[in-house]
């Protein structure tokens, strides 16, 4: 992979509480307040636009699918960090009290592809999936 800049990316998601979905993405994971209204906020979610939507008939879904022994949340969105910074924020999830679907670990280990992993829910129940590699040119090794 060659280094290039990278375009934000958008998504947008259901919520059952926007007051929620603030305390998380804003307090806990520590993404900037953008843009809002009663039924929508935005989020600066490292250089990218994530928006909580107020849709509580929307939130919550279990299927998941087996990656290297662990059931993954099929239906996730996430970040790739940087090993540093993916270790100061899985240190303070913990000390947070998170609870992890997958806790923080090393999958694909010596594989192409190695990379550190965690995944969590929101208060919603969106899973949030956070890894970093210690190469980045391993991101879409096969």
């Amino acid at each position: 992979m060659t280094q290039r800049e990278i375009s934000p990316f958008h998504l947008a998601f259901p919520v059952d509480d926007l007051d929620a979905a603030r305390d998380f993405y804003k307090g806990l994971l520590g993404c900037g307040e953008g843009r809002s209204s009663p039924e929508w906020v935005d989020f600066d979610f490292h250089g990218h636009q994530i928006v909580a939507h107020l849709a509580p008939d929307e939130c919550g879904s279990s299927a998941t699918s087996a990656v290297d022994g662990h059931g993954v949340p099929v239906r996730h969105f996430g970040l790739v960090m940087t090993m540093d910074d993916w270790q100061a924020t899985a240190d303070r999830l913990k000390e947070a009290g998170v609870k992890f679907v997958i806790e923080p670990y090393v999958r694909f280990k010596g594989q192409p592809g190695e990379q550190a992993t965690m995944f969590f829910h929101d208060p919603a129940g969106n899973a949030v999936e956070l890894k970093a590699f210690a190469d980045l040119n391993q991101l879409f090794a096969k």
